[in-house]
């Protein structure tokens, strides 16, 4: 049982090998929240975080980056003429006690929305996740659900898997198809009134 954060410092300076890997293993379950986030202060892997586990995120690769940077940039140009704020990983938003997540992109419509956290978000209106090959359902279920609990009102799946974009809208507390939009069609965003982005030029970033 890890006792305390200054327990946990033994183990943050880590390698990235798999000895180190493995002692993390060895601590799984006993993560408290402060001891997650002194974790991700001090490293530059993307690590997410449930009831006790640390998740290690994969390493993106060339075609993530490449549909993110479309994305992020065509975001940023919309908000900044409406005054919201866009963001990329690494930027943890908090789900709830006990459970971070680290999306791809994130975003407010208000630049001065108090969810804003220096060192976390404790929300979002709008959320992207880049689909990975190595586990896709963990962004088309896992964090569906994820952040359908934490109200957040739109999600974004860019599945380069299936070359769509789903746009998901929260109704009560669960999500709803906006739309799954494919090559030759505009994903079309509820929240944010007039953006969308032609589905040929976000797969074929780069």
């Amino acid at each position: 049982m890890v006792a305390d954060a200054d327990q946990a410092k033994l183990h943050i300076r880590w390698q990235e090998d798999d000895e180190s890997l493995m002692s993390l293993e060895r601590l799984q379950g006993h993560w408290t929240e402060e001891q997650y986030l002194l974790m991700t202060d001090q490293t530059k892997r993307l690590l997410e975080y449930s009831d006790g586990y640390l998740e290690v995120l994969p390493m993106p690769t060339e075609e993530h980056q490449d549909i993110s940077q479309f994305l992020f940039l065509a975001l940023l140009a919309f908000l900044q003429g409406i005054g919201g704020k866009v963001y990329y990983a690494p930027l943890r938003v908090r789900i709830r006690a006990n459970k971070f997540r680290e999306p791809d992109l994130l975003l407010v419509r208000d630049a001065h929305d108090p969810r804003r956290q220096n060192r976390y978000w404790l929300g979002a209106d709008l959320v992207v996740e880049v689909v990975s090959a190595g586990d896709p359902e963990r962004d088309t279920k896992v964090k569906r659900n994820d952040y359908a609990q934490a109200g957040i009102p739109e999600y974004w799946i860019v599945n380069p898997l299936t070359t769509t974009i789903t746009v998901l809208v929260l109704e009560g507390e669960t999500y709803t198809e906006h739309g799954c939009f494919s090559r030759g069609e505009d994903a079309v965003s509820k929240l944010l009134d007039g953006f969308r982005v032609r589905v040929d030029a976000v797969f074929d970033a780069k």
